[in-house]
C-alpha cells in the first residue's frame, strides 16, 4: 500500500541549503570577479534565480544560501532581489557567509560546508534537509523530490537524470540502481561510466540536489568530519561510504507529462553557458523564462525601457529573433540571433550576430561581433571585428573555446592596439543604403564559413 503524504507538514518541516559559493573555474574570465552562481543568464536573470524559483514555487519556506567565493555580487542580488522572501509568516531566506565556525578554513567540500553549519541547521529542528546545487538551470518541482524520499523511507534520495553515457564521463557523478531505483553505486564523475540496463548509451547522473533525514545528516557529517583523507564531499566520499550499509533512493526527473526526460543544464563551461543561453530563442524553448506557470523570479529592474533610435532617413535597427533586457538603446544597428542584458548600447553600422551581450556593454560604429560571449562593462571599439577570423582572434588574446566562441572582457581590449574605425555602413544616402544592405546580407555566409573552419582549440 502506497503511503500517503501530508506534502504540507513536509515541506513545513523541511530547510532547504543552497549551495552557491562555486568558483566555475571553467568558465574563466566570467567568474573572475564573482561566483559562478551570480552570473546573468537569459537577459534579465541570474544562474542562482533557477533553484530559488523552484523553492518559492513548490512552497519551500526557510532557505539558506551558502556562500563562499567572490560573494559581493552574488549577496547583492539576493538582498536586492529576495528581500521580500523574508516578509511572509514562517518565511525567509538566510544568507550563510563562509564564517569560520569550525576552525580557520575555508569550505573544503559540499560536505564541509554543511558541517561548518551543523550548529545552525540542528537549531532549525527540521526534519529533512535538502541540500540543492545553486549553479544549473532548470525548472523543478521539488514536491516530487521529498514525496518520493519520504513515501520509500530512505536516509537520503538523490535527484538524478538520465544523460547519455559521453556526456556524463568526467563531468557527473553517475549511479546505478536496482528494479525500485535504489542506489547500488556511485562514482564521482568516471571517465567511464556503465551504461543504464534498462536505457543503453544512457547513465542516471546526479543533479547535486538531496534530500536527508536531518538526523542522519547529522550523524554522517560528524563522521566524515574525523576522516582526515576525506575530501569532504558528497559525490567523493559520503554516498560512496553509505550505500551499502544504508537506504540510497534515486529520484529520477522528468518531464511534466511524465514520459521525456525533462531540461537541466549544467552551464559550467564556456560553451555550455552560451548554448544554454542561444537555446531561449527557440520557438518554445525547454527552459523559457517567462512560463506563467512556473515564473522564474529575480531583481525587478528599474532601468530605462529599451529605445530604439531612428536616422534621419527613418531607417531603425534590424532585429530578428533576439532578446533585448531593459535599458538598452540600439542606433541603426543589426542584431540577430542574440541576448542583450540591461544598458547594452550598440552604436550605428554594428552587428551582433549569435551573442551574449552581458550588462553595461558599449559596442562602438560598424563593429562586428559573432559567436561571442562580451563580459559586463565591455567597451568594443568602432570597426573591431570578432568571430570571423579564428587566427586573428587568438593572437589579439581572446578567449575560445572548444566548439569556438569567443570570450571577450575589457581588460583583453585594453591590451588591444587602437583599432582602426571602418567606414560608417548607414550613411546618409539613398544609394550607402543599398550599400549598406548588401553588405550586411554578406555577414551570414562570412559568420557560416567561420563555423565550418573552426577547430577544436583552446586558449
Amino acid at each position: 500500500m502506497t503511503q500517503q503524504v501530508n506534502i504540507n507538514q513536509v515541506l513545513d518541516d523541511t530547510y532547504v541549503v543552497l549551495l552557491a559559493g562555486g568558483q566555475g573555474s571553467r568558465l574563466h574570465e566570467l567568474t573572475q570577479s564573482r561566483a559562478k552562481p551570480a552570473l546573468e543568464f537569459g537577459c534579465n536573470h541570474r544562474i542562482i534565480d533557477f533553484p530559488l524559483s523552484n523553492c518559492a514555487n513548490s512552497g519551500l519556506k526557510k532557505i539558506g544560501v551558502v556562500t563562499q567565493y567572490k560573494a559581493q555580487s552574488l549577496i547583492r542580488h539576493l538582498v536586492n532581489g529576495w528581500a521580500n522572501y523574508q516578509r511572509g509568516f514562517n518565511t525567509f531566506l538566510e544568507i550563510m557567509p563562509a564564517s569560520q565556525q569550525i576552525n580557520a578554513d575555508w569550505y573544503t567540500g559540499t560536505a564541509n560546508a554543511l558541517y561548518q553549519n551543523l550548529e545552525f541547521l540542528k537549531s532549525t529542528k527540521a526534519k529533512f534537509i535538502l541540500v540543492l546545487s545553486g549553479d544549473h538551470i532548470y525548472k523543478m518541482d521539488y514536491r516530487t523530490l521529498l514525496t518520493e524520499h519520504v513515501r520509500s523511507k530512505a536516509d537520503m534520495t538523490v535527484s538524478c537524470i538520465e544523460v547519455s553515457k559521453n556526456e556524463a564521463a568526467g563531468q557527473f557523478g553517475v549511479m546505478n540502481v536496482d528494479s525500485k531505483d535504489r542506489v547500488t553505486s556511485f562514482e564521482e564523475k568516471p571517465s567511464n561510466p556503465p551504461s543504464l540496463q534498462d536505457s543503453p548509451g544512457k547513465v542516471l547522473a546526479s543533479m547535486g540536489n538531496y534530500v536527508f533525514n536531518t538526523d542522519f545528516l547529522v550523524q554522517q557529517l560528524e563522521k566524515d568530519a574525523k576522516d582526515l583523507a576525506s575530501n569532504h564531499d558528497f559525490g567523493k566520499d559520503i554516498i560512496p561510504n553509505i550505500i551499502q550499509q544504508f537506504h540510497i533512493q534515486a529520484s529520477r526527473f522528468h518531464a511534466n507529462d511524465g514520459d521525456t526526460t525533462a531540461y537541466w543544464k549544467d552551464v559550467g563551461t564556456i560553451d555550455a553557458y552560451w548554448q544554454a543561453n542561444m537555446a531561449l530563442l527557440a520557438a518554445n524553448p525547454a527552459a523559457k523564462v517567462n512560463d506563467v506557470n512556473w515564473p522564474i523570479w529575480s531583481n525587478p529592474s528599474c532601468n530605462a525601457p529599451t529605445q530604439i533610435i531612428s536616422d534621419e532617413l527613418g531607417r531603425s535597427a534590424r532585429i530578428k529573433n533576439s532578446l533585448l533586457a531593459n535599458g538598452t538603446t540600439l542606433q541603426v544597428c543589426s542584431i540577430s540571433g542574440s541576448l542583450l542584458c540591461s544598458n547594452v548600447t550598440v552604436d550605428e553600422g554594428a552587428n551582433v550576430i549569435d551573442a551574449v551581450i552581458l550588462p553595461n556593454v558599449k559596442i562602438g560604429k560598424n563593429a562586428v561581433l559573432t559567436r561571442c560571449i562580451i563580459d559586463n562593462d565591455c567597451h568594443i571599439p568602432a570597426g573591431l571585428k570578432i568571430g570571423l577570423n579564428m587566427q586573428e582572434d587568438r593572437k589579439r588574446g581572446f578567449r575560445i573555446s572548444a566548439k569556438g566562441i569567443r570570450l571577450v572582457n575589457q581588460s583583453m581590449i585594453d591590451k588591444l592596439a587602437y583599432v582602426q574605425p571602418q567606414p560608417n555602413l548607414y550613411q546618409s544616402s539613398e544609394k550607402s543604403a543599398a550599400e549598406t544592405d548588401r553588405a550586411a546580407n554578406m555577414l551570414p555566409l562570412l559568420v557560416e564559413r567561420e563555423k565550418e573552419n573552426t577547430h577544436i582549440s583552446t586558449f
